[in-house]
């Protein structure tokens, strides 16, 4: 009779945030990489980095036109907010906020 594969339970990875300091733990294999509102950008949703990592994350505020765009706001100044750049060891990673496409129909 054949043998089942033996499965290893999922390894807990250590997570921080390098503008606020929050930490968290996970051990779901399908999480490649947690999110939290953080209170230093904000409240903008922030990619934690894995504990042992050295990095910075920057704010990048939109500089061109922005018309009737609907844009993510900088919740404590109200300006729009372009990308978030997070630099570590290995290299740089964006989150881009794109403006929010809208439609209308006309009968």
């Amino acid at each position: 009779m054949p043998m089942a594969p033996y499965l290893l339970p999922p390894q807990a990875k250590d997570w921080y945030c390098p503008a606020c300091g929050l930490t968290d733990q996970t051990n779901d294999p399908r999480i490649a990489v947690p999110l939290h509102p953080c209170p230093k950008l904000r409240g903008l949703m922030t990619p934690m980095l894995a504990k042992g990592t050295a990095g910075k994350i920057e704010l990048h505020e939109r500089e061109d036109y922005i018309g009737d765009e609907l844009v993510q706001l900088d919740p404590e100044q109200g300006r729009p907010v372009m990308s978030m750049v997070i630099t570590r060891d290995a290299g740089t990673d964006a989150r881009i906020y794109v403006p929010t496409a809208t439609g209308s129909v006309k009968e």
